[in-house]
């Protein structure tokens, strides 16, 4: 993926060994020649400023990597104006494949601090996040994590945040669909695998939490035959399927619950995935409710994501799922290194509590934990074969999808 300026950093320009990663050896060029929180050093006027990417650019996460290099790119040609520079430094994306396997993330990450980059974005995975945020955080630089969507980011230490939503906002927005939840049946249709059952567990947590009563209908990965389970579902007679899945036979799944009533029994959803799955749906498609983050349009007549598109569009591209997620952590970056390209305390503080007009509409990061607040949508699907096409229903405003927040901050105030 090409960037302003993709030199990239490899092992042979590091310190002798990832061991002395966390000494900071950085080299005449590094973003910073002081430590990570600023105390010290800073960044000659001028110069270029690099920015670790860590994502996926190989292995099953590699077509999210992609959507997410998109939008960074993007996101840096329109906060840049097209110049390549922010505050007077051009930026050097110093982009590393993580290839969906933690260790090679923590390497690279390790690598890059090795280096003198104190500032960090990408993670497709959700593992690998929390991997990356940790190293962060030991070595007192800025962690932006990108689509993955594991709740635990939230407040797991005062250098992480996030460009992308959370699981919680996901499942809160489905719970919009049917009203206040209260006394409300719900039931989750997932395979019965790591998979289905954290979805499982999220829905009772989330919605259960809003009154719901939540149960689960649990399916083998391999089933090919619905039908003992689509009874199950009918007989629960709930308000609301919650259904969580991913696989070869989605497709069989959505026929058996269409052609047995299910469908039409009560709402129905499930999450709005990347745009190549849409037919996957088959005819049901017109009968599914989907929660979703994002698609195209979603954001109704808005400037930014108008000029996503057409950056993207521009570069030979297509918008889908995490484009925005990229396009986002190009915002939240420019905005810390506006602030001081150096002092990772004085771009944490700027961070918290900012809010801006992003792809889909507000956002916000909440100081308290770093969540980050974002509308997501109520969506349909339209058209027939392999040509689908995503309608808004409604947008679900950040506040009425937000996660609690903790009662006290997670950490110290930033300037401590």
């Amino acid at each position: 993926m090409r960037s302003f300026s993709p030199r990239r950093l490899g092992a042979g320009l590091a310190c002798a060994a990832l061991a002395a990663a966390a000494a900071g050896c950085a080299s005449p060029t590094s973003a910073a020649s002081g430590s990570g929180n600023g105390s010290g050093g800073g960044t000659t006027a001028g110069a270029e400023l690099k920015i670790g990417i860590i994502t996926a650019k190989s292995g099953p996460y590699a077509p999210y990597g992609t959507e997410y290099l998109a939008g960074l790119n993007a996101g840096l040609a329109y906060v840049t104006h097209g110049t390549g520079a922010i505050a007077g430094h051009k930026i050097d994306l110093v982009v590393e494949d993580d290839a969906d396997n933690p260790t090679t993330a923590v390497a690279e990450a390790k690598d890059l601090i090795g280096q003198g980059v104190t500032m960090i974005g990408g993670s497709v995975d959700s593992a690998i996040a929390l991997q990356v945020a940790a190293v962060a955080a030991q070595n007192k630089v800025l962690f932006i994590a990108g689509p993955a969507a594991t709740d635990k980011l939230d407040a797991l230490n005062r250098y992480t945040f996030r460009s992308g939503r959370e699981s919680y906002q996901d499942i809160a927005t489905a719970g919009t669909f049917v009203g206040d939840l209260a006394g409300k049946r719900v039931v989750v249709l997932a395979q019965n695998s790591e998979f289905g059952t954290a979805n499982a567990a999220g829905v009772k947590a989330v919605l259960g939490a809003k009154g719901a009563s939540v149960s689960s209908v649990l399916v083998p990965p391999t089933a090919t035959d619905f039908t003992p389970f689509t009874q199950q579902i009918l007989a629960a007679r709930p308000d609301l399927l919650f259904v969580a899945w991913a696989g070869t036979n989605a497709t069989q799944l959505w026929t058996a619950l269409d052609q047995q009533g299910v469908l039409s029994a009560t709402h129905v959803v499930t999450g709005l995935a990347n745009t190549a799955t849409y037919p996957a749906t088959g005819p049901a498609g017109s009968k599914i409710q989907f929660l979703a983050h994002y698609f195209t349009g979603a954001g109704g007549n808005n400037p930014v994501e108008a000029a996503m598109t057409a950056s993207v569009q521009k570069a030979g591209g297509t918008v889908d799922l995490f484009t925005p997620d990229g396009f986002i952590a190009a915002q939240m970056f420019a905005h810390a290194v506006q602030t001081d390209p150096a002092n990772v305390a004085k771009q944490i503080a700027a961070l918290e509590g900012w809010s801006f007009q992003g792809v889909a509409g507000q956002y916000t990061v909440r100081a308290a934990d770093h969540a980050l607040l974002q509308p997501e949508f109520q969506a349909t699907l339209s058209g027939s074969g392999t040509t689908w096409t995503a309608k808004l229903v409604k947008a679900v405003e950040p506040g009425a999808i937000a996660p609690p927040a903790p009662a006290t901050p997670a950490w110290p105030t930033s300037g401590s």
